[in-house]
């Protein structure tokens, strides 16, 4: 477990809520009117407004892209009310992650938000990411970027004590995971085809009421890290690889100072250190309950969590409509 920080201050911990809160009501007024982009632009504000009200000086390090492909909440951005002054804070966002899931008023689409102190979450450029990651309760090690799906699977039906077709793997449902869904299918593996939203896949591994086991396949690097600091605060283990599909993506990736392509990054590579993660829900989902309205108030449902404490906070807000 993590030494407390100083820097993340406890008074963070629920001011992150009130950001992530802030974001999924703004996402929530466009659930199911197709327009993906309008929800985000939506979420972006009102995550960005709430961000600039707190006391800290805050480094956007995972968001909506580089300088000259996003307005706000870019990589590199400065947010908080005390720029030069206030305490030293990374921090990834994805303001509505699943804008498709919100546009068609599908399941699990969430506000997320993690923080750490400077330095400690990786800046991962806009790309793919390989992805395997289990919850807690396994041997260290029992996931590996570097074997094959099959003697992953094998590997933790092994630590179970089951056999690999009692193993469930949450997968993202496109076409580039064809052979891996055949190859999981092949050793009688359950799947949990998912439309979006890998950050609340690979999250659901570490829930029991889930049934998930496992979380494999290719997403957004972003998201991985995002995934990462929850995994940190309720344990968990996962590994990622960067995927370039082009010499352009190899160069996002040297500008943030990557030289190993090829690299397994652990955990602890991803997201180090002291984390606050924090997650609202914007529609239903598996791991929280979206926003709903009803008789002049809305309500929310998150979750924040703490890597240095382990604790897991369910918040449920009830906010006025003026």
């Amino acid at each position: 477990m993590p030494n407390a920080s100083h820097v993340l201050d406890r008074v963070l911990v629920l001011e992150m809520v009130r950001v992530t809160e802030a974001a999924a009501i703004a996402a929530s007024s466009l659930i199911g009117r197709g327009d993906e982009k309008a929800a985000d632009h939506a979420a972006v504000e009102a995550m960005r407004e709430a961000l600039n009200q707190l006391y800290m000086d805050g480094t956007v390090v995972i968001g909506e892209g580089e300088r000259d492909e996003a307005p706000m909440l870019y990589i590199g951005e400065k947010v908080g009310s005390a720029i030069g002054k206030g305490p030293k804070i990374d921090i990834a966002l994805d303001p509505l992650e699943g804008t498709t899931i919100t546009a068609k008023a599908g399941p699990n689409a969430l506000a997320v938000l993690a923080v750490a102190e400077e330095g400690c979450l990786l800046n991962a450029p806009d790309v793919y990411m390989d992805k395997i990651a289990v919850g807690p309760g396994y041997p260290q090690g029992v996931i590996d970027l570097a074997k094959t799906p099959t003697e992953n699977i094998q590997a933790i039906a092994a630590a179970k004590g089951v056999q690999p077709s009692e193993i469930i793997a949450c997968v993202l449902d496109r076409p580039r995971h064809e052979k891996l869904i055949a190859e999981l299918r092949g050793i009688g593996c359950g799947i949990m085809l998912i439309p979006d939203g890998d950050v609340a896949g690979v999250i659901a591994t570490s829930d029991p009421d889930t049934t998930i086991d496992v979380y494999m396949g290719q997403g957004g690097a972003p998201e991985g890290v995002l995934a990462c600091a929850a995994l940190r605060c309720v344990g968990g283990q996962f590994q990622g690889r960067l995927v370039f599909r082009n010499e352009d993506e190899r160069a996002r990736a040297a500008k943030w100072g990557i030289e190993d392509l090829d690299k397994i990054y652990s955990l602890d590579e991803l997201a180090k250190g002291d984390c606050i993660f924090a997650a609202t829900g914007v529609t239903d989902g598996s791991l929280l309950a979206g926003v709903k309205r009803v008789k002049g108030k809305m309500t929310t449902e998150s979750v924040v969590m703490r890597a240095s404490s382990g604790t897991v906070r369910w918040v449920k807000g009830e906010h006025r409509v003026d």
